[in-house]
């Protein structure tokens, strides 16, 4: 496990580079809507998306910096998506990776507005591959319309609606099984494609990718619900048993712990079966899989 922490802490040093240039500096007018959305950028993720898209292309034997702006942009939509889910219309919650949130800092309106600043840079970002040539712009157009699907109803925003829709009644698990492939699944999928598709990926290595970050997407999943449970706010970086307190449908409270841990393994398994016909470059997803349900945070 520290060996795969380690090459996500390269990635992440990369990618908080390329996060660093795209975002306006603080000291650019408006302040506060800047210093706001670095606060909620640089506030201590592992950037365990974007680093996926990162090695989606190593899978494919394209450079790691070719894909930086898709990455850029996979982590300011998961941002965006973090503020807002945050807020008290939603989850209410005071801390987020171990610090205040950002409506606890800079107030409702502002945090509202700096999510919704760094959706709307996620998409400057990607059309802005076309200046340098490096990409084609059919691939720069099909990661833009998965980004668009990523964030729209069938994606974070249809998960989320069902995440608050589905609090008084009762939930199976295929139910459970769709809104998580939609508010949690959704990105990780994006992530993947968008540094297969930008690096070049033939349909069939595409399509296997794909497969793997949807069942990545989900083993990640059951592992934060289970986190949420057994895990301590010094780990997680959020409140313990938050869910619960919000009435929040999870794997645990759908299926039982034993049985959420056992969908998790399966999920994991299914991951590393999709990616049976790569060989070591594609040896980075397969330990995160294996860390995402090994995980204590």
């Amino acid at each position: 496990m520290s060996r795969f922490l380690d090459m996500l802490a390269e990635k992440a040093a990369l990618i908080d580079e390329a996060l660093h240039s795209c975002l306006p500096p603080a000291s650019a007018a408006p302040l506060v809507i800047h210093e706001a959305m670095r606060y909620s950028v640089f506030a201590g993720g592992k950037r365990l998306r974007p680093a996926l898209t990162l090695a989606a292309a190593q899978a494919v034997h394209a450079p790691e910096r070719l894909v930086l702006p898709a990455a850029c942009a996979v982590e300011l939509i998961h941002t965006y998506s973090l503020i807002h889910d945050d807020l008290p219309a939603m989850d209410n919650d005071d801390l987020r990776r171990g610090k205040p949130t950002s409506h606890r800092v800079f107030g409702e309106a502002v945090a509202l507005l700096a999510g919704s600043a760094l959706f709307a840079l996620a998409f400057e970002v990607l059309a802005g591959c076309r200046r340098d040539g490096a990409i084609l712009p059919d691939r720069i157009l099909t990661v833009l319309e998965e980004l668009s699907a990523a964030c729209g109803t069938a994606g974070l925003i249809g998960g989320q609606v069902l995440d608050v829709t589905s609090v008084f009644r009762t939930v199976g698990e295929a139910e459970l099984e769709t809104l998580h492939r939609a508010k949690t699944g959704a990105l990780f999928r994006m992530a993947v494609r968008s540094g297969a598709i930008f690096g070049g990926a033939r349909p069939g290595r595409l399509e296997r990718l794909t497969m793997f970050a949807e069942h990545f997407g989900l083993a990640f999943q059951i592992t934060d619900d289970i986190l949420d449970v057994t895990g301590q706010a010094e780990q997680t970086g959020k409140p313990a048993g938050s869910d619960a307190r919000n009435k929040k449908h999870t794997y645990v409270s759908v299926c039982g712990l034993e049985t959420a841990r056992r969908r998790g393994a399966e999920h994991c398994a299914a991951a590393l079966a999709a990616l049976g016909e790569f060989g070591p470059e594609a040896d980075f997803l397969r330990q995160a899989a294996v860390f995402i349900v090994s995980r204590e945070f």
